[in-house]
C-alpha cells in the first residue's frame, strides 16, 4: 500500500490528482487519515532510472497539492505499507502521537533559507608583483594571507550573528551545510507570516553583507516530522 502522507481527517473533501501510476485514494481511522495510492507496487518501477526520477517528481506534487488543502505530515518517497490492514494497525497505534504532531504543524510550511557566502575581494596577490624580492616578497606574502584569514573570520562571525538573530524570531530552525561554504537554514513559519518573512530577509540582506540571502517557497514540513 503505497502511502504519501498522514493527516486529520478533513470535515470537507479534497481534491485529489492522479498518483504514480492510478487513482489516490484516503483510507481514514480514529480521525487521522493517509493519502494512498492503492494500485501502485513500488516494485514494478525500482530498476527503471527513467521511471523513478518521473515517480519522484510525482510523488513531490501530490504531496505539496495535499499540502495546500490540509495540514500533512509528508512521507519519504518509498514508503509502503504491506496491505490496508497493516496500514491502519499503524495509524491506530500512532494516532496520538501522530495528532499531536499534527497540531504543532497546524497552518505552518517550510521555507529554506540559503546563505551563500559573498566571494571577498583582497588586494593582488604579491605573486602578481614581479617587483618584489626576498623579505619583501615574503612580508607582503604573510599580510595577504592574515587579511584572507581576516576576511574569512569576519565572515564566520557575520554568520553566526545572522543564525543567532533568525533562531530568536524563528526557534524552529534547522541548520544543514552546504557544499562550498553554503548554508542552508529550513524555517518554520506559518503561512500567515510569509510577508514578515521576507521583511525579515530584507533586514538581514543589510545588515550582513557579506551574504547573500535566497529565501525559497514555502513547502510541506519535511524537515520537521
Amino acid at each position: 500500500m503505497y502511502t504519501y502522507a498522514f493527516f486529520k481527517t478533513p470535515s470537507s473533501s479534497l481534491q485529489l490528482s492522479e498518483g504514480i501510476a492510478g487513482r489516490l485514494e484516503i483510507i481514514t481511522i480514529q480521525g487521522l487519515s493517509a493519502l494512498v495510492e492503492p494500485d501502485f507496487e513500488f516494485e514494478t518501477i525500482e530498476k527503471d532510472d527513467t521511471q523513478l526520477v518521473q515517480a519522484v517528481l510525482t510523488h513531490d506534487r501530490v504531496i505539496c497539492d495535499l499540502f495546500w488543502q490540509v495540514t500533512i505530515l509528508p512521507l519519504r518517497f518509498g514508503t509502503q505499507f504491506l496491505s490496508r490492514d497493516r496500514l491502519l494497525k499503524h495509524l491506530s497505534k500512532n494516532a496520538t502521537q501522530y495528532l499531536d504532531k499534527l497540531n504543532q504543524l497546524e497552518g505552518k510550511a517550510e521555507y529554506r533559507l540559503k546563505l551563500t557566502p559573498i566571494e571577498i575581494e583582497l588586494p593582488n596577490d604579491p605573486e602578481m608583483n614581479g617587483k618584489l624580492k626576498g623579505r619583501e616578497y615574503f612580508e607582503a606574502k604573510r599580510q595577504h594571507f592574515q587579511l584572507q584569514l581576516d576576511q574569512q573570520e569576519l565572515q564566520r562571525q557575520e554568520f553566526q550573528r545572522i543564525l543567532t538573530e533568525i533562531e530568536q524570531i524563528y526557534p524552529d530552525t534547522m541548520l544543514k551545510a552546504g557544499s562550498d561554504g553554503v548554508e542552508k537554514l529550513y524555517l518554520l513559519v506559518n503561512k500567515q507570516e510569509e510577508m514578515e518573512l521576507y521583511q525579515h530577509l530584507d533586514e538581514w540582506q543589510q545588515q550582513y553583507p557579506h551574504w547573500e540571502l535566497g529565501l525559497g517557497e514555502a513547502l510541506p514540513p519535511y524537515h520537521f516530522v
